[in-house]
């Protein structure tokens, strides 16, 4: 018997955190139509991080967008957001409605191929609303998504599927770590939309 027949949007991670995977949210090409909106729209950038006191450049491309131009400082570079574009507050608006969460911000990054990917982490920045929901929308490749239990080490993963929604909240940023693996698999980009909440100081 399958426990999770009847439960929409199972929670994917075993215990000490929650993650839902919705699948698709939208056809393959309303996906393909918003992948190259966001191609050619978004401000692009080379990531930057301060790695043992070492400037790092990313082949890897991100960009910061929000309701104000919040600071966000993570791996010890700091961000101002841009305004929303129509396309990112249409994408918002459609995760807000299917989640009931509220985002106020979104982390973008552009991955060229699967030989760029990100290493074990966790969202745990400051600026980020404790505990708060992160929606994590992906367009264009397919790519492996995997989470690490710090404690046990015990591993979970999922294949991210064009237009699909992945919700991280609760106390996963605590308890687990997340990466994006590289891959020589994939040779097509990938564009993924974290959508966040930042808590401003009175």
């Amino acid at each position: 018997m399958d426990l999770f027949n009847n439960i929409p949007n199972p929670n994917i991670l075993p215990f000490d955190g929650e993650v839902n995977y919705y699948g698709p949210v939208m056809n393959l090409e309303k996906s393909q139509h918003y992948f190259e909106q966001l191609l050619h729209d978004i401000q692009w950038e080379n990531d930057k991080a301060i790695i043992f006191g070492k400037l790092i450049v990313t082949k890897r491309k991100v960009a910061w967008y929000g309701d104000k131009p919040f600071d966000y400082t993570y791996s010890k570079t700091t961000k101002s957001a841009l305004p929303w574009t129509p396309e990112l507050l249409e994408l918002k608006a459609l995760i807000e409605h299917k989640t009931g969460e509220t985002f106020n911000s979104c982390l973008l990054n552009l991955y060229h191929s699967g030989a760029e990917g990100m290493a074990w982490h966790s969202d745990g920045e400051k600026d980020l609303k404790k505990n708060g929901a992160i929606a994590s929308l992906s367009f264009g490749a397919e790519r492996k998504f995997m989470f690490k239990h710090k404690e046990i080490k015990q591993t979970v993963s999922v294949i991210l599927e064009k237009g699909s929604l992945l919700v991280m909240k609760g106390s996963t940023q605590t308890n687990w770590l997340h990466r994006l693996p590289p891959t020589k698999k994939v040779i097509s980009p990938r564009i993924n939309l974290t959508f966040r909440t930042i808590e401003t100081k009175p």
